[in-house]
C-alpha cells in the first residue's frame, strides 16, 4: 500500500499523526513546506519503494511559503484522483469551504480528535483504493460499458456481426442505449467508412416523415422550393438507423418495405427510381409482435426487419454495471462543466444499485449531472442523492433542496427558464427533472451571448438554497447554516453578497 503524506510545519502535528497512523500499520511521509511536496510528486516512481506516490495526502491550510489550497490546486492538476484532506482551525471555516470547492476530500478542524482523524483518513484510503481499481478497469474512450453477462452477450453479437451488413432490429426499453448499439454496429462493420444517419420516426410529424426519409422534388408540395435529399440518400454507402420504428405510420411502412425488398425508392413528387446502397438498423421499445397482432404494424415489414434481433437489457437487469457507469458519467459531467469529478460513497452507491431506474442508462446519466452540480462535497453520500432515488430506496434529506421544494421559484424570483417548478413532491412515477429546466436556461443564456452564466446561475442556486433553509428553520441562521453544512460566517456573508432581505430571527 502506498504511504500517507503529511504536510504541516508544526512538528507536534506531524508527530501525533505519524504515530497514530503507524499503529494502524500504515506508512507515512512527512513534509514541512509546499515546494518539497511538489518536488516529491515530480519524482514519484511506482516501482521504487522509496519514491512511492501517496495514497492520501493530509495538509495544513496555512504554512510558510504557501497554503494548502495552493497545494490542492497543484495536486488536482497532477493527480486528480488523489484524496486530499485539508487541516484547518475552527476560525478558518471559510477556507475549508473554499477547499471543498477546489476538490478537497474532506477538512479536518484543529484541534482534532485523533481517533476521528484516523477514521477520516481510513475513509479516504478506502475511497482511493476503490478509485485505483475502478481506473484500472475502466476502458479509455469506451463506446459502451458493461460487465454484466447480458451486456457481454450484446458485445459478442456485435463482434459476430462485424463482417456482415445484415439488417438488425434492436429492442429494449427507452433510455437503455439502443442508439449506442447501432453506432457500434456501424463502426465495426464493412460500411464503417460511410455515414451513420439516425432518424427518430416517432419524433417527426407524419406529414413530414415521408419527405425526411425519401426526400422530395421541387414543387412536390407547398413550401418545397428546392429539391431535398432524404435520409436514405444521406446515408448512401453507410448505415441508416431508424429509431422507434414501432411508431412509424402504417402507410409509410409500405414504402419502407419496398426499399428493404428491392433497394429502390422515389422522392416525394419524383418519377425516377433511386437505388439505396444502405444498411438499415432499426430499434424500438414496442412489442412488435403485439403490434402485428393488433394490425398496427405490417407483418411482412416485421419479418424484413427481424433478420437479427439484439435485445438490450434494462439497467435494473445489470445492476453490477451501475458503479462503472456512474464513475464514467461523473467524469464525463465534470469534464463538461470544467470541475473536478466527484466520487460516490459506499452508501450512495448501494442506494443507486438498489434503484430500479425506470429511465435506464439515460436516467443514471442525468442523475450524475445532477450530482455534479448539487452534491455539496467531493464525496457523495446517500443523503445527497436526488429525490427520485431517495423516494424509492429510502428516506433522507436531499442535498441542496428543502423537502418537497426542488428549486421552486421564490415568490416569482430565482426561477429556472421562467418556469414554475412543483411546490410539492411529484406524483408517483414522475421524475423531478428540474435539471432539464436548468439545461434549457443555461442554453438560452449562452445563446444570448452572455459571458457570466456560471456566476449568474451560481448566485441563483445559492440564493434558493439559503431561502429554503431559512424557511424550514423559521429564519434561524445558525440552524439553517448547520442544516446546509456551512458555517455561520458563511451564511451571513452570502446573505449580504446575494442581497437577500430578511425578516427573520437572527439567532
Amino acid at each position: 500500500m502506498k504511504p500517507i503524506w503529511i504536510v504541516d510545519d508544526d512538528p507536534s502535528i506531524r508527530f501525533v499523526l505519524e504515530k497514530a497512523l503507524g499503529r494502524e500499520g500504515w506508512s507515512t511521509r512527512s513534509f514541512t513546506q509546499i515546494r518539497d511536496v511538489l518536488t516529491a510528486l515530480s519524482e514519484v516512481d511506482g516501482q521504487d519503494p522509496e519514491r512511492q506516490p501517496p495514497q492520501v495526502l493530509v495538509s495544513d491550510i496555512r504554512m510558510p511559503g504557501g497554503s494548502g489550497l495552493e497545494l490542492l490546486e497543484q495536486i488536482r492538476a497532477r493527480q486528480p484522483g488523489l484524496p486530499v484532506i485539508i487541516m484547518t482551525a475552527y476560525s478558518d471555516l471559510d477556507s475549508a469551504v473554499s477547499a471543498f470547492q477546489r476538490g478537497a476530500f474532506e477538512y479536518l478542524p484543529k484541534p482534532f480528535d485523533l481517533p476521528k482523524a484516523v477514521e477520516l483518513i481510513r475513509r479516504a484510503m478506502e475511497e482511493s483504493l476503490r478509485e485505483d481499481v475502478a481506473e484500472a478497469q475502466l476502458p479509455l474512450k469506451a463506446e459502451m460499458l458493461g460487465q454484466a453477462p447480458a451486456m457481454q452477450d450484446v458485445f459478442r453479437a456485435i463482434g459476430r456481426l462485424s463482417q456482415s451488413q445484415v439488417t438488425v432490429l434492436i429492442t429494449g426499453e427507452s433510455g437503455a442505449g439502443k442508439e449506442l448499439v447501432a453506432r457500434a454496429l456501424h463502426k465495426h462493420s464493412p460500411v464503417a467508412g460511410g455515414p451513420f444517419v439516425a432518424i427518430n420516426t416517432a419524433a417527426i410529424p407524419k406529414d413530414l416523415l415521408e419527405s425526411e426519409l425519401f426526400g422530395h422534388e421541387r414543387g412536390a408540395f407547398t413550401g418545397a422550393q428546392a429539391q431535398r435529399r432524404g435520409r436514405f440518400e444521406q446515408a448512401e454507402g453507410g448505415t441508416l438507423f431508424l429509431d422507434e420504428i414501432g411508431d412509424m405510420p402504417f402507410d409509410l411502412q409500405t414504402r419502407l418495405l419496398r426499399v428493404l425488398s428491392d433497394g429502390h425508392f422515389y422522392r416525394v413528387g419524383g418519377h425516377q427510381a433511386l437505388k439505396a446502397h444502405v444498411r438499415v438498423i432499426a430499434a424500438t421499445h414496442q412489442d412488435l409482435e403485439r403490434r402485428v397482432r393488433s394490425g398496427s404494424f405490417r407483418e411482412d415489414l416485421f419479418h424484413r426487419l427481424n433478420v437479427i434481433r439484439l435485445r438490450l437489457p434494462a439497467l435494473r437487469e445489470r445492476r453490477e454495471d451501475v458503479p462503472m457507469l456512474t464513475r464514467h458519467f461523473l467524469q464525463q459531467s465534470a469534464r463538461q462543466l470544467g470541475v473536478e469529478p466527484k466520487r460516490m460513497g459506499s452508501d450512495a452507491m448501494e442506494r443507486l444499485q438498489n434503484f430500479d431506474f425506470p429511465g435506464n442508462v439515460r436516467q443514471l446519466e442525468n442523475i450524475c449531472h445532477w450530482l455534479t452540480v448539487m452534491a455539496p462535497a467531493q464525496l457523495i453520500s446517500g443523503r445527497d442523492l436526488p429525490p427520485e432515488v431517495l423516494e424509492k430506496v429510502g428516506p433522507g434529506p436531499v442535498a441542496g433542496t428543502a423537502p418537497g421544494d426542488p428549486l421552486s421559484r421564490e415568490q416569482g424570483k430565482e426561477g429556472l427558464a421562467g418556469q414554475d417548478m412543483p411546490a410539492q413532491s411529484p406524483p408517483e412515477g414522475m421524475s423531478p427533472d428540474w435539471v432539464l429546466w436548468l439545461g434549457r436556461e443555461v442554453q438560452q443564456l449562452l445563446q444570448k451571448g452572455q459571458t457570466d452564466v456560471w456566476e449568474q446561475m451560481s448566485r441563483r442556486f445559492e440564493a434558493q438554497l439559503i431561502r429554503s433553509a431559512l424557511t424550514i428553520t423559521h429564519g434561524r441562521r445558525v440552524e439553517a447554516a448547520q442544516r446546509l453544512g456551512i458555517g455561520r460566517n458563511t451564511i451571513t456573508r452570502k446573505l449580504q453578497e446575494l442581497g437577500i432581505e430578511e425578516d427573520t430571527d437572527q439567532g
